[in-house]
C-alpha cells in the first residue's frame, strides 16, 4: 500500500496534439460530419428539468434526519450535480444556443450553475478553451496536475486521497498554474450564486444548503462518474494521450466519454458524438478505450506505475492566445 510509483516527472512530448490533424483527415474523407456542427436545443430543456429536480430535492430534504440528508446527497444529489457540471461543459462549447448567440450560452451557464452551490460556469469556460487549444501546454492547460500533486500523491493511499479531493484540486490548480484577471461575468456568476444560496437557506434551511454543497463535492470526488477525470487523458498506455469510454454512464454525462471524438470535434454537441464515431469508425475503433470508469479509478490507485504525473506535457512555442 505504501509502494512509490516509478514515474517521477511528466511525459514531455515535442509534437503537436493529434486532434487537429485527425480532424482535417476525417473531414476530408467524411465531409458529412460538418452537418453535425449545430446546437443541441434539447440541452436547454434537459438543463431546466435538472435544475427543477434539484430544487424539488432541496425542499424534500429540509426535514430529514442528517444521516438521510448525507445519504441522498451522495446517492442522488451527487449524480445530478456531476451531470450538471458536464451540461455546463456542453454549454461552454456554445452547444445550447450556438456560436452566434455566445452570450446566451454564458447566461444559461450561470443558470445551470445555480444548483451546484459554488460559482463555476464562467471560469470553467475560460480555462476549458485553453485545454482544447493547448492540450498539455505547460503553464496553460490547468487540467494538468501541479508538480506537487505528482510528487506527493505517489502511493496507493495518497492517490486514493487525491481522488477524494479532486474538487479541491480542480478549484485551486488554476490559481497556481495559470491565474487570470477576474472578469465582469465571473463577478456576476459569483453574485448570482451567493444570492441563490442565501435564498435556499431562507426558504428551506441549512440541511438543504448542506445537501446542495455536499452533493457537488461528493459527486466530483470519490464517485463512479468521476472516473472520467482520469480516463480522459491520463496515460495508461505510453504514447496515447486521449481515451474514450463508450459505456452506459455516457447517458448521465452528455457523452463526455466520447473524448477522442470530442477533442477532434469540440463544436459538435455530445448528443451527436456517437454519430461521429459511427461515420468515422476506421479512425476510432482501434484507439485505446475503456469499458468502466470504476475500473479506471481502481487501476489508477492500484497500478504503481500510474500517478498524477502520468500526463503528456508540452512546452508551447509561438503566440499563445487565451480567453
Amino acid at each position: 500500500m505504501g509502494n512509490t510509483v516509478a514515474r517521477e516527472d511528466f511525459e514531455w512530448v515535442y509534437t503537436d496534439q493529434p486532434h487537429a490533424d485527425r480532424r482535417k483527415e476525417i473531414l476530408a474523407k467524411h465531409p458529412e460530419i460538418k452537418a453535425l456542427m449545430k446546437p443541441d436545443y434539447n440541452l436547454i430543456w434537459v438543463v431546466v428539468l435538472m435544475v427543477l429536480a434539484q430544487l424539488t430535492a432541496f425542499c424534500l430534504v429540509k426535514d430529514l434526519d442528517w444521516k438521510w440528508v448525507v445519504f441522498w446527497a451522495y446517492v442522488f444529489g451527487s449524480c445530478i450535480s456531476h451531470s450538471m457540471t458536464l451540461a455546463i461543459h456542453e454549454i461552454s462549447h456554445n452547444s445550447a444556443f450556438g456560436n452566434s448567440k455566445a452570450m446566451w450560452n454564458r447566461w444559461f451557464g450561470i443558470f445551470a450553475n445555480l444548483p451546484l452551490g459554488l460559482p463555476y460556469s464562467i471560469s470553467f469556460k475560460r480555462y476549458h478553451m485553453d485545454h482544447h487549444r493547448y492540450l498539455g501546454g505547460d503553464g496553460i492547460d490547468v487540467d494538468i496536475p501541479t508538480n506537487f500533486e505528482g510528487w506527493f500523491f505517489c502511493t496507493r493511499f495518497r492517490k486514493f486521497i487525491w481522488i477524494v479531493l479532486q474538487p479541491f484540486f480542480y478549484a485551486i490548480r488554476p490559481l497556481c498554474i495559470n491565474p487570470k484577471p477576474i472578469t465582469r461575468l465571473e463577478i456576476i456568476n459569483l453574485l448570482a450564486q451567493l444570492s441563490f444560496d442565501v435564498l435556499i437557506y431562507y426558504l428551506w434551511g441549512v440541511k438543504s444548503v448542506f445537501y446542495m454543497l455536499a452533493g457537488s463535492v461528493l459527486g466530483l470526488g470519490l464517485h463512479p462518474i468521476s472516473g472520467h477525470f482520469i480516463a480522459e487523458h491520463y496515460m495508461f498506455l505510453k504514447g496515447h494521450e486521449t481515451y474514450s469510454y463508450y459505456g452506459p454512464l455516457n447517458l448521465l454525462t452528455f457523452n463526455v466519454g466520447y473524448h477522442n471524438e470530442h477533442h477532434d470535434f469540440p463544436n459538435i454537441p455530445g448528443k451527436s458524438l456517437p454519430l461521429v464515431k459511427k461515420i468515422a469508425a476506421e479512425y476510432y475503433d482501434n484507439l485505446p478505450q475503456y469499458n468502466s470508469w470504476i475500473k479506471v479509478l481502481y487501476d489508477f490507485v492500484m497500478d504503481d506505475t500510474i500517478s498524477p504525473y502520468s500526463r503528456m506535457k508540452r512546452q508551447l512555442k509561438g503566440e499563445v492566445k487565451q480567453d
